[in-house]
């Protein structure tokens, strides 16, 4: 099974441990692929294929073909089969096109379009402004590998976040950020308020990858009916005063994460809690989430970048911290 553990290695983290991969474009005949039963898997449909197609019986294969369902001659199909499976050797990867109803001059014909879209991406992850309506790059992909901003200062924002992910998470699950109405313990949940992006990938990665018994067990409000919100709090129980709340928001003012904030801020004072020593902002830097957490004093703050979209914002701050602070063994 997956695991959470291995994020946080070494500074900076999440290095690749290969180098990018450009996939090949489709190309008729330019990749070979083994006819010989003896060089297909077993359990693979090529295989079965191929060791029906090398058997002389001709006629028994035709009818295992119109046996199920195929209207085409079976070798005209195979040789299609095999003209367009596209293999990528360093992925593992096989993906077969050949059922598609396009023609052999296709690929050809659309060489100028396929070109201009690689054009198109090559400048794209180069930096080149995506959102002219905001003036804005578009680089989630960077998040995964620093090294391929464009510019020295993003690979050096995005290590430095990571770092202090890791560095925050270890803290709070070593116990050296505590709780402060319960210092002889330490946070035993989060709550993660936040909307859309800001909560899907978190909710995803914990149902997934988190395990049986993480260090700190997770909660969310991701919308702003009020039931919902009690639910949560009252769940928590008098583990409120231990729990770390996560509040995201790229703009720093979604209203429904918003009012998830005043909720909880409500149930912290009624519960004679301070809510700014338990409380933890990811948001853009200067945004009115950021400020409200500056001049608070809350326990920490993560920036979120404006070339980061919330429903691509798994890889930075907003996904990464509620994975680290779920793991179950030291970070790798």
């Amino acid at each position: 099974m997956a695991s959470l553990s291995g994020l946080c290695s070494s500074s900076p983290s999440l290095k690749p441990k290969h180098d990018r991969v450009v996939i090949p474009l489709f190309h008729k005949y330019s990749l070979a692929f083994p006819t010989r039963s003896n060089s297909c898997s077993k359990l693979s449909v090529a295989g079965e294929v191929s060791a029906d197609l090398s058997k002389t019986n001709s006629v028994g294969v035709l009818k295992k073909a119109k046996q199920g369902g195929l209207e085409k001659d079976p070798k005209a199909l195979w040789r299609r089969y095999v003209d367009w499976l596209y293999q990528h050797k360093e992925l593992g990867l096989y993906l077969d096109v050949s059922r598609i109803g396009f023609s052999d001059e296709f690929v050809a014909e659309m060489e100028p379009r396929f070109q201009a879209a690689f054009k198109a991406m090559e400048d794209l992850e180069k930096g080149a402004i995506a959102n002219p309506d905001e003036g804005r790059m578009v680089g989630h992909y960077w998040l995964r590998n620093a090294k391929l901003a464009p510019k020295p200062i993003l690979q050096v924002q995005i290590e430095k976040t990571l770092d202090a992910v890791c560095k925050f998470a270890d803290d709070v699950i070593s116990g050296k950020i505590k709780p402060p109405s319960y210092p002889e313990g330490r946070f035993t949940q989060i709550l993660s308020v936040g909307i859309g992006g800001s909560a899907l990938g978190p909710q995803f990665v914990a149902e997934a990858l988190a395990p049986d018994n993480p260090p700190l067990k997770i909660r969310f409000i991701d919308n702003t009916d009020p039931g919902g919100i009690d639910h949560q709090v009252a769940q928590l129980g008098p583990e409120l005063a231990s729990t770390l709340v996560i509040v995201i928001s790229k703009s720093g003012g979604t209203p429904e994460t918003r009012n998830g904030l005043l909720e909880v801020q409500k149930a912290f004072r009624e519960a004679g809690l301070d809510f700014s020593k338990q409380g933890v902002a990811i948001t853009q830097e200067n945004s009115l989430l950021d400020n409200t957490a500056r001049i608070e004093g809350w326990v920490a703050r993560f920036p979120m970048f404006d070339w980061v979209g919330g429903r691509t914002s798994e890889m930075s701050a907003v996904g990464l911290l509620p994975a680290a602070l779920q793991a179950s063994s030291p970070w790798i």
